[in-house]
């Protein structure tokens, strides 16, 4: 965010991100298992393909998580 000031993600952000994340860690087991059964070269080509967007996904996810990770709130103990 360039000329835009972020604001700290409110709990309905934080509950989205986080089914998110859990959609794409399912999408990438499935996508590795189904590229390991398959015995047509083509097809598993096009499932590496899907494996490794469904990665760049989590690791956008978890570094825009990185970014707002100083303004979230602490708690005290």
């Amino acid at each position: 965010m360039d000329n835009m000031q972020m604001k700290p993600l409110t709990g309905k952000e934080l509950d989205y991100i986080s089914d998110s994340l859990s959609n794409e860690n399912m999408l990438i087991k499935l996508c590795a298992a189904a590229k390991s059964v398959s015995a047509n070269g083509q097809i598993s080509q096009v499932i590496g393909q899907h494996l490794q967007v469904h990665e760049q996904h989590t690791h956008q996810m978890i570094d825009m998580l990185k970014q707002h990770q100083q303004m979230a709130p602490t708690q005290g103990h």
